[in-house]
């Protein structure tokens, strides 16, 4: 069993497998991004060497994020692996490429989706992505509904961009078992602009859900970080995520590992730990897993120690989204 400094068990793991993306969201990356090369990221052996003993030490859980998953050319192959020995496996997607995997993952029983979707005009997910994909990821979303994926979308709530449609985003909950969650905007744009998640923080977002919908409260589930309610008479959910308020941290039950193997703590602390460069000189399981265990042991209480601790904004797209 792992634990950290504030015997918190740790059981889940987000994975970024690239740092590419095919959209440039102004929240999350510049428009001119150099990107990595894939010598230096984590290959498939490596990733599945490091994984195996860390499920060994009750790691059951793995969300597969990016940048965009789906532009890496041997994914599937990898969740196939991956699947032998951890059970949960969910991914975070654009949605631009994935809706021709839709099959293969359900076959692998990979059903669990997060979906990042800001807008739902074209014209405005032009503005801010950057990028004209919005049919694409459309039919994607549609596609996942049909075949059963338990689909969460995932909405980055941004002033002056976005705000205006959340009661339409909540009515999408009206006649699909969908899960709609707002997300306040964080400081990773790797910009260096400003954010609004500390003017639209998660209160202020229920507040104006509130205005068009009655809301009922919904249990959490343990180590959760969206609050969830359910409007009466909808057969999805809406949640907010508090992500830059950070009211989840005293249960993180998560670990992050970066496409170049940087193991984060938090979300908002810096890399602790490169597992890419322990395997590539020669360390043994025992040895990394060591190194692990003691970077839990020295991890932060919360995001806002972290962030004290932490000199330099990275994109999310690096971070791993």
């Amino acid at each position: 069993m792992l634990t950290d400094a504030h015997n918190r068990i740790i059981n889940y793991i987000r994975l970024a497998v690239t740092d590419r993306c095919n959209l440039r969201c102004t929240y999350c990356m510049p428009e001119q991004m150099q990107f990595l090369q894939r010598k230096e990221l984590l290959t498939n052996e490596e990733i599945l060497t490091l994984l195996k003993p860390l499920a060994a030490a009750g790691i059951n859980k793995l969300r597969i994020t990016g940048g965009e998953p789906f532009l890496r050319k041997d994914l599937m192959p990898l969740l196939a692996a991956l699947k032998e020995f951890i059970p949960d496996i969910s991914i975070t997607t654009n949605g631009v490429l994935t809706q021709s995997f839709i099959p293969q993952l359900k076959a692998l029983g990979i059903q669990k989706i997060n979906l990042s979707l800001d807008t739902l005009h074209r014209d405005r997910f032009l503005e801010i992505t950057r990028r004209d994909q919005f049919p694409a990821v459309m039919q994607t979303l549609h596609s996942l509904l049909e075949h059963d994926m338990q689909v969460k979308l995932n909405v980055v709530i941004m002033a002056g961009v976005n705000t205006d449609e959340l009661p339409a985003f909540a009515a999408l909950t009206k006649h699909t078992p969908i899960s709609v969650r707002f997300i306040e905007e964080m400081p990773f744009n790797g910009q260096g602009h400003s954010f609004s998640g500390n003017q639209w923080n998660y209160l202020r977002i229920l507040d104006t859900l509130q205005e068009f919908f009655p809301l009922e409260k919904l249990p959490d589930a343990p180590q959760a970080t969206s609050i969830t309610y359910q409007i009466p008479g909808h057969q999805g959910q809406v949640g907010v995520i508090p992500a830059y308020s950070r009211t989840f941290c005293g249960t993180c039950n998560r670990l992050r590992i970066t496409p170049t193997g940087g193991l984060k703590t938090c979300l908002y602390g810096g890399d602790v730990l490169n597992v890419r460069d322990l395997l590539r000189n020669g360390a043994n399981n025992a040895f990394i897993m060591n190194e692990i265990r003691h970077a839990l042991g020295n991890r932060a209480i919360d995001g806002f120690a972290a962030e004290r601790q932490n000199q330099h904004w990275d994109s999310m797209s690096v971070i791993g989204g």
